[in-house]
């Protein structure tokens, strides 16, 4: 990715810092906030991040004007440009330039942890950015430089497929019963042999009905109300069956 070196992006913006005088460093087990005048700062502001391209500034600007007080160029995070003291979390050491060759070392306080915590983020955020965007960059750079795999076939060339398993399908398949309600051979039954046709069973009804008796069948009367006339005609005739009462 080729990187727009004009343009300026914003990565955090803190409305109050306070700057302040201090000491050379007596030894190299770091810088004490403690040993610095906390409760006389030497100039308070604003403090803006911006990035531009890889690099990240650190400007100090007048809250009022916009003026700007300091400027600390920063090309790498944790470095020699900013560097937290050893007894608090909310006071740093930056090296500000002033464009000329020049660098002096300052002390950067906030008055809130929240606003150091969010200093602390916003470089670290922009660096690793940079490391990723050059790691990309190296992995371009390799790809481009290895050749490219051809799989095109080319002028002429062909191919052969061989599928072998639809005959094994096909042998081993059981034949369908055939249309017409025809049931499926037993299975016992060579597949193409024919079977012999299938009488039909005649049953004869006429025996179930001669129980050996010579008397005709009744046969229904036309008349359906004659059973019940011929009832009531011989009713006065017929003797009185016992275990019956008979109603005259």
């Amino acid at each position: 990715m080729a990187e727009d070196n004009s343009y300026e992006s914003m990565l955090c913006v803190k409305p109050e810092v306070h700057v302040y005088r201090i000491p050379p460093r007596a030894s190299n087990r770091g810088y004490r906030a403690a040993d610095w005048k906390l409760d006389e700062p030497a100039w308070s502001g604003r403090m803006k991040i911006t990035a531009k391209g890889k690099m990240a500034f650190i400007k100090l600007e007048d809250k009022n004007t916009g003026e700007l007080y300091a400027q600390a160029p920063v090309e790498q995070y944790p470095g020699c440009v900013v560097e937290a003291v050893t007894d608090s979390s909310r006071y740093f050491v930056i090296r500000i330039e002033d464009g000329n060759g020049r660098h002096a070392f300052i002390g950067l306080g906030f008055a809130d942890r929240g606003d150091s915590f969010d200093f602390n983020v916003a470089l670290q955020d922009h660096f690793k950015w940079v490391k990723q965007e050059g790691e990309l960059a190296k992995l371009e750079t390799t790809q481009s430089s290895v050749p490219k795999l051809d799989l095109s076939f080319k002028e002429g060339q062909t191919i052969k497929i061989s599928i072998g398993n639809i005959k094994k399908k096909e042998a081993g398949a059981r034949p369908r019963p055939m249309g017409g309600g025809l049931l499926p051979p037993p299975p016992g039954t060579k597949a193409g042999a024919v079977l012999p046709p299938t009488q039909p069973v005649q049953t004869n009804a006429a025996p179930l009905l001669d129980l050996g008796s010579s008397v005709p069948a009744a046969q229904p009367s036309a008349d359906m109300w004659g059973d019940f006339t011929s009832a009531g005609s011989n009713s006065s005739s017929d003797p009185v069956t016992s275990g019956w009462v008979q109603f005259s």
